[in-house]
């Protein structure tokens, strides 16, 4: 997880990610930097509308399952957090 952040801060950190704002111009230009940026992040899969919920285990599943399911749970609402955030900081006032 610590690897994944570092990656994060140092994609932020190029020329190449500050990207322009969406003014209702330039929204093709927008929308294709965007989805690279998420890309990059690991975090695009969350704007895939066939994106399937996360079920619950199963009465039967065993601790390693339940805890692989929650933990997926976490990663998915931080990943749809970071995406959304990044997509309202581009966004004009």
């Amino acid at each position: 997880m610590a690897m994944e952040a570092t990656t994060a801060f140092k994609v932020m950190n190029q020329e190449f990610v500050k990207l322009n704002r969406f003014d209702d111009k330039n929204f093709n230009r927008w929308k294709d930097k965007m989805l690279f940026l998420l890309t990059v992040l690991n975090v695009a899969y969350v704007l895939d509308p066939n994106l399937q919920p996360l079920e619950d285990p199963a009465p039967e599943a065993t601790p390693e399952e339940i805890a692989k399911v929650a933990e997926l749970k976490k990663k998915r609402k931080k990943d749809k957090f970071t995406c959304r955030e990044h997509i309202i900081n581009t966004l004009s006032d």
